[in-house]
């Protein structure tokens, strides 16, 4: 059987950006799939690169393999590149073709623009089969007409070199990972708690209970969160998770989830996040409604359950690890094909 993973990412992006995508090649590896990367250099000269990628890289290097499976990356670099490596592969004879949705455009950038919502749902059922974050995700795209069969993922895996964290002190300290333009709810931060930050675009100014922490790379991060939580959380407010990103929280999986578990930290999460209903039914963190309440919830979690936050935390974790999700994903979806 020829199974294949088709990719395409910035080589050169030192941020989280490329990761999941890296990972997802590396996990399945181990069940024998080939990967095809077609890579750009920065963005500056990207565009002009997806014509080639579209006129030459793509067509005449998927001509090379024979191709049973093919798993795609979505989305590429543009919908051109997107296109062309569906064109490509369908040209396969007896060769299936899903999708692992990474993000999905038209709940991000484009929530409730019909015509780009009807443009990407098309796309999608050119696919065999679609991987999707959740079943908030899997609702939605069905409610809005996706027709292909399609398997939840869950929450994505992360390749995790450093060593799981082992809880020591319980003094509720809290990180936060990730773009933190993207959170500005951090400069309203009023709570008692510290809130430890890590990643790029930081404020040159925080309140006196942020603590900036700096920029590593994905592959150094887990080694300096040695907090007790990790937040996830989107957007201007502290009462809720707001704007577009705290909207896409509602339908996505945040990767700086998986690499909060796979470090062994417990998670703080949004209730009407759509990952909340995971950390709920695995015990591996908090769901609360409001930041405002963080401070009344902590006081109430006792040792013994933190600790057995903790513990749970560790079975996931290592499940995240070994990339189990996205190994269970595939196995599931292309035997029902």
């Amino acid at each position: 059987m020829n199974n294949y993973i088709i990719s395409m990412y910035d080589k050169n992006q030192n941020e989280a950006g490329p990761k999941a995508k890296v990972d997802v090649v590396n996990f399945l590896k181990q069940d024998n799939f080939k990967s095809i990367v077609f890579a750009f250099n920065g963005a500056r000269k990207a565009e002009l690169m997806s014509y080639k990628q579209a006129l030459w890289d793509i067509p005449h290097e998927l001509k090379r393999h024979e191709m049973n499976n093919v798993l795609f990356q979505y989305p590429a670099f543009n919908e051109r590149t997107n296109q062309k490596i569906v064109q490509e592969v369908k040209k396969k004879k007896g060769a299936a073709l899903f999708f692992l949705l990474h993000d999905v455009e038209s709940l991000r950038a484009h929530f409730n623009e019909q015509n780009f919502i009807e443009q990407e749902i098309t796309f999608f059922n050119q696919s065999d089969g679609l991987i999707v974050h959740n079943t908030s995700m899997l609702d939605w795209l069905r409610k809005n007409g996706v027709k292909k069969p399609m398997i939840s993922l869950e929450i994505f895996d992360y390749d995790n070199p450093q060593s799981m964290n082992q809880q020591q002190i319980f003094d509720k300290s809290i990180c936060f990972a990730g773009n933190l333009a993207k959170a500005n709810f951090m400069q309203k931060w009023d709570l008692e708690e510290k809130l430890y930050l890590f990643g790029s675009n930081q404020s040159q100014k925080y309140p006196a209970n942020v603590l900036y922490q700096g920029t590593f790379s994905p592959e150094e991060l887990p080694s300096h969160l040695t907090q007790n939580f990790g937040l996830i959380w989107d957007g201007e407010s502290l009462e809720k998770c707001t704007g577009t990103f705290g909207n896409y929280l509602k339908y996505n999986d945040p990767h700086k989830t998986s690499l909060y578990l796979s470090s062994g930290l417990p998670v703080i999460i949004w209730k009407k996040a759509a990952l909340s209903s995971f950390v709920k039914d695995n015990g591996v963190g908090i769901v609360i409604d409001s930041l405002k309440d963080l401070d009344k919830c902590l006081a109430t979690v006792s040792l013994a359950e933190y600790q057995e936050m903790c513990a749970n935390v560790q079975k996931i974790g290592q499940k995240i690890r070994t990339g189990y999700f996205i190994r269970h994903a595939v196995q599931k979806l292309t035997a029902e094909m």
